[in-house]
Order: C-alpha cells, then sequence, then structure tokens
C-alpha cells in the first residue's frame, strides 16, 4: 500500500515567521508532527512519502504513485485541505482525512470528496481504517468514544521530514488540558485530563532526532506542557540528565498555563533542561473577562508578577492576547497594550475572539442566536469575529488594528525586548562552545544593517545591544534572535491592518448588526411592556 501523506498550506499567520525564516534560509518553522505520527502508527510495510505544502506542492509523479491520499490540518489551513482532496479526487485517488479541524465539522470535508474521515486520535481510530483498507472498503468514518493511552504511540516518522527545510522540530508529551477556558477547543478534542507518555518515549524521540542529525530547536506542542505537573517534573528529571550527557544539543520551547510561576522547583527544571521561551495565554488584563470566560487560573495572583517571575528564571515569555469578550468595557486594545509594555513581553499573538467549532464559547452563541452566517472561526490575526459581540464591532476591530499596530511599533518592541532580556535569568549550564554557521553570521549582519544602520530604531538598537553586553551579556544570543522576530511583524501589522479593514468595510457595506447587548435589552424592555 502506497500512502501519500499531504500537510495544507498555513496562510499567513503570526506564526508563519516568513521574514525570519528567510534571514537562516529555512522554508516552514515548525513541521507536520501529526503526520509523521499516523505514518509510524500505520502499518511499516507499507510505503510513504509526505508532502509539506508549505515547502513544495506535490508532483504529479507523487500523485501518480498514491494508493491513498491521507490529510490532516487545522481550522487555519481550511481552504487549502479542501482543495487539496477535491486535487486527490480529480486523479481518482481514496482519500482519508483526519486531525482537529475534520473532526470539529467532518460535514465540510465529506461534501467535497474524503472518502475516509479518521475522526479523534488515530491511536483509537488509525487501526478501524487499517482494517477497513485490508477489508477493501472504499469509504467510512472512524470516531473513538474514548481517549487513548498515548503511552502507546510509536515514535514518530522523522525521517520522512525534509529536514534543512524546518528551523525547529516538534514533539508532544502530552494531550489535554485540565482548565475550563470556554473559547478553547483543545479540551473539546483532547479532554481535560492530560494524558502524557512516559519519559523514555519522549527521550526516544529525541534519540531519534539526534541520530538523524538535528541540532537546532525542538517545540513541545503541549498545549498546556504543565498541565500534569507530577508527570512533567519525572521527565524533566531525565531529560536533564539525557541532555548534558549528549552536550546540550537542543533548546526547548513550549506553551504552559501561567501558573507556571508558581512553581519554582519546575521553572528550574524546564530552565536546567534547555527551554529558553515559553508561550502564556494571557489573553485579557481584565479580570472581569477573565471569569466571564472561565479563565480562572489567570485571576489567582498578579500576572505581571507572574511573567516578571518567569523572565527571571530565565524564559522569554511569549503572549496570547484576545479582545471581543463579552461585556468587554471600550478601551480593551490599549489595556493590553500598558499589560505587555508593563510585564516586558516582547511577541504576543493579539486576535480578535472567534467561536470555534463545538466549544462552550460556540454552543452557548448559537443559542443566543450570535453566530453570524457563513463565517468560521479561524483563530488567525487576520480575521473578524465571527459573532455578534456586546460593544459595536466596527469599534472593536478598529481598537484592534490600533492595538495591534502600536505593539509591533519597532522602537517600542525594541524596548521591550530590552527590558525583558535585561532581567532574564540564566542557567546554571554552560553549552559548549561552537562556531556559527555562515547562515546566522548572514542574518545577523542583515538584523544589523537594517535595525541598526538603516531605520529609526538605530539608536536605540545600539543602546540596547551594548547595554546587554554590559549587563547581562549570557543573554546576548537569545537577544538579538528575539530583535529579529520585528523583522516578521514589521511586515505583518501591515497585512493585519489591511485585511480587517476590508472585511470591517464589506461588513459595514452589508449593514452592520446591532451590538447584542443592544438587542438583548430591547427584547427584555419589550417582554416588561407586554407584562405590564
Amino acid at each position: 500500500m502506497r500512502i501519500l501523506l499531504v500537510y495544507p498550506i498555513f496562510p499567513k499567520t503570526f506564526w508563519s515567521y516568513e521574514k525570519i525564516l528567510e534571514l537562516v534560509d529555512r522554508k516552514v518553522l515548525l513541521p507536520p508532527l501529526g503526520l509523521v505520527t499516523v505514518a509510524a502508527i500505520l502499518p511499516q510495510e507499507w510505503e510513504f512519502k509526505l508532502v509539506d505544502r508549505n515547502i513544495r506542492p506535490a508532483t504529479e509523479a507523487e500523485w501518480a504513485w498514491a494508493d491513498v491520499v491521507i490529510l490532516s490540518a487545522m481550522i487555519v489551513q481550511k481552504q487549502d485541505l479542501l482543495d487539496q482532496i477535491q486535487e486527490a479526487k480529480k486523479r481518482g485517488k481514496l482519500v482519508a482525512v483526519g486531525g482537529p479541524y475534520p473532526t470539529s465539522v467532518p460535514h465540510e470535508v465529506e461534501n467535497v470528496g474524503a472518502d475516509f474521515l479518521i475522526l479523534d486520535e488515530g491511536e483509537i481510530t488509525l487501526p478501524m481504517f487499517i482494517e477497513a483498507i485490508q477489508r477493501g472498503d472504499t469509504s467510512g468514518t472512524f470516531r473513538a468514544t474514548e481517549k487513548p493511552d498515548v503511552t502507546s504511540t510509536p515514535i514518530p516518522r522523522f525521517d520522512l521530514l525534509e529536514l534543512d527545510a524546518y528551523d525547529m522540530m516538534s514533539v508532544q508529551f502530552s494531550r489535554g488540558c485540565p482548565f475550563q477556558c470556554e473559547f478553547c477547543d483543545i479540551i473539546v478534542l483532547y479532554g481535560r485530563k492530560p494524558r502524557t507518555k512516559t519519559p523514555a518515549q519522549l527521550l526516544a524521540e529525541l534519540d531519534y532526532l539526534y541520530e538523524l542529525g538535528w541540532r537546532r530547536g525542538v517545540f513541545m506542542v503541549d498545549d498546556n506542557f504543565i498541565g500534569n505537573k507530577r508527570n512533567v517534573k519525572l521527565l524533566l528529571k531525565e531529560l536533564k540528565v539525557w541532555m548534558a550527557e549528549h552536550k546540550y544539543p537542543f533548546r526547548f520551547d513550549t506553551e504552559a498555563s501561567i501558573d507556571l510561576a508558581q512553581d519554582a522547583e519546575m521553572l528550574e527544571l524546564m530552565v536546567e533542561c534547555g527551554f529558553s521561551a515559553v508561550f502564556l495565554g494571557i489573553e485579557t488584563p481584565d479580570e472581569d473577562s477573565l471569569q466571564m470566560t472561565k479563565k480562572f487560573q489567570n485571576t489567582r495572583s498578579s500576572l505581571t508578577e507572574a511573567v516578571e517571575t518567569i523572565i527571571k528564571a530565565g524564559l522569554r515569555p511569549m503572549a496570547g492576547f484576545i479582545i471581543g469578550f463579552d461585556g468587554e468595557k471600550a478601551g480593551a486594545g490599549d489595556r493590553i497594550v500598558r499589560f505587555a509594555e508593563q510585564a516586558a513581553i516582547p511577541s504576543t499573538t493579539f486576535a480578535m475572539l472567534q467561536a470555534l467549532p463545538n466549544t462552550a464559547l460556540w454552543h452557548r452563541l448559537k443559542k443566543e442566536g450570535r453566530l453570524r452566517e457563513n463565517q468560521d472561526g479561524n483563530i488567525n490575526q487576520t480575521t473578524l469575529m465571527n459573532f455578534l459581540p456586546t460593544r459595536p464591532l466596527e469599534e472593536l476591530a478598529r481598537e484592534y488594528i490600533e492595538a495591534f499596530c502600536t505593539l509591533y511599533d519597532p522602537v517600542q518592541y525594541l524596548d521591550r525586548t530590552y527590558r525583558c532580556f535585561l532581567m532574564m535569568g540564566l542557567p546554571s549550564w554552560k553549552a559548549p562552545a561552537k562556531m556559527p554557521e555562515w547562515v546566522v553570521v548572514k542574518a545577523l549582519l542583515i538584523v544589523i544593517w537594517r535595525q541598526g544602520i538603516k531605520r529609526e530604531t538605530r539608536w536605540k538598537f545600539w543602546h540596547h545591544l551594548f547595554s546587554i553586553l554590559k549587563h547581562n551579556p549570557g543573554v546576548i544570543e537569545h537577544y538579538i534572535s528575539a530583535c529579529a522576530h520585528n523583522e516578521h511583524f514589521l511586515e505583518y501589522r501591515q497585512i493585519v491592518r489591511d485585511q480587517i479593514e476590508s472585511q470591517l468595510a464589506e461588513y459595514l457595506a452589508q449593514g452592520a448588526e446591532t451590538p447584542y447587548v443592544l438587542v438583548k435589552e430591547k427584547a427584555e424592555e419589550k417582554a416588561e411592556a407586554v407584562v405590564s
């Protein structure tokens, strides 16, 4: 059986990092971990080829070679996923589809011709698909009624990847998150009880990457790396030994809840294992909005102090922010900007709230009749809200645009990054010195030319650089890398402005709806009048 694995295109997003990747001659930030895991679960006597369309399209020879085409996608990849299903069907191929987006809205992939729907988690549903193929079936839908034990998940087939095209590799230790944020689809897809692999499993995956020659970053793609703190600490204690024995070949980034700041042992272990950055779902500094969306874990202590604790431990914070929560007061965008400045968070994924399919938010808004017709929430920063908010959507959109552009003003970005790295802690270990690759030297020279000579940032750039060298020289390499990130955001903030303004103009041309809060008030007034 010949299997062609196809990964659809990501549109330009916060995470696409085109301008940064160009500096270091990479094509894509992260590989399709889901598809290489699928390849590991399928029978190993089958033949596999993988095409990541973010690197290149499939060739006609690859289409012709395949017996079955398997695709996996997130919601942001929706359009190219649907297009590629149709391309495969034009060539008479059997098409199997899975991943977060098809699992959430299976009818959309069915409507364009997908034959097999391998939904939920593959450890359970892929064996069902294998049995169907071996019986000679040409269609089927496979769903799981329980969550799998991930301790049986095999090592992903990293060998199928075009390794030189990626800036980082991906591994996963856990699935699921213990919290109940109303807007989050992770708890819908993977549950609220975090399930982890064993430390031996994860280290075996790192061994394989090491054997393949990988020596760059590794992203722990867990949606909340510290969801099961006991098991994570067991992993980190073994990972610390592994990293020392292998002379620190990788640096790690991950995502975690803000309560990481309350666990000094966890922070120390992460830094000692080579973690350098952590994405934090902060969402908003407005406590009322956090309560409304059931993100209670962010209300238990000072968010600013928590971020400072994480920085001083030695981790660069990235943060997710959202505008558009119910009951939100005007000026939320400005409050987010002020918080990011006060907390010295260099990079922030800032977006308008989206109601993702089957989340608690989506069900509530559907019941209230507030979902906008023909609008899919796709968690991209360039997408207008897909539901009727409690204040005018035009006001929200314009506030969002201005806040996003302010966050990525090149001078403000440099200042935040400088303040962050000035107080950043260092691990007790030091990786062996090595000569930087020419591609890294070239990237450094380009950043110096653009930010230190060509642009208005020139004085700030040199002042901050020499100050870091004087006061915290151990972070200099990481600091310059963070400065380089603004090469992406300078262009991306204009993309955000253009696309949101375009969608807003179309929305207003159709006749803007009354904000939901006013609709509700009028309905309540009418009901009271009828009663009286």
